[in-house]
């Protein structure tokens, strides 16, 4: 019976529908995707501040921190959803000193109740950018 039970779950797993978010905004052709809905649950890819039509990353950092939920919220919105909808965060960030400053800019996009969230100070990311954050959103 165990095992009866152990098959007929894994294959209402394999059932599930897994679709890319690959909103207009993001170019083709990236080795991974923007996004991936499966069974109402979005998992957003780490998003930067790179502005997606320049491909730069802002000097400022308050301005790359907005360019980085910019980003995600072009994904959330794909998807059907919004900023309430997320349910974790994961910030990335080369420069822990920078924490005050990313949290002033990221309450203005994440309201009460906020989703759980950790942030990791890391040696370097891809480019010059000095943040990176993941999401995982659900309905």
């Amino acid at each position: 019976m165990r095992i009866f039970l152990l098959t007929l779950l894994l294959a209402f797993s394999a059932l599930a529908e897994k679709r890319v978010i690959q909103p207009k905004e993001f170019a083709p052709g990236a080795p991974f995707s923007p996004g991936i809905l499966v069974d109402g649950t979005l998992y957003i890819s780490g998003q930067t501040g790179q502005d997606l039509k320049t491909r730069q990353i802002p000097e400022n950092f308050e301005a790359e921190v907005r360019q980085t939920l910019e980003n995600i919220g072009i994904v959330l919105k794909a998807a059907g959803m919004s900023f309430q909808d997320a349910i974790s965060v994961q910030v990335y960030l080369t420069d822990m000193s920078l924490f005050p400053r990313m949290n002033a800019v990221y309450t203005t996009y994440f309201k009460d109740p906020r989703p759980t969230r950790t942030t990791v100070g890391i040696a370097k990311l891809v480019g010059t950018a000095r943040i990176e954050i993941t999401v995982t959103a659900r309905k």
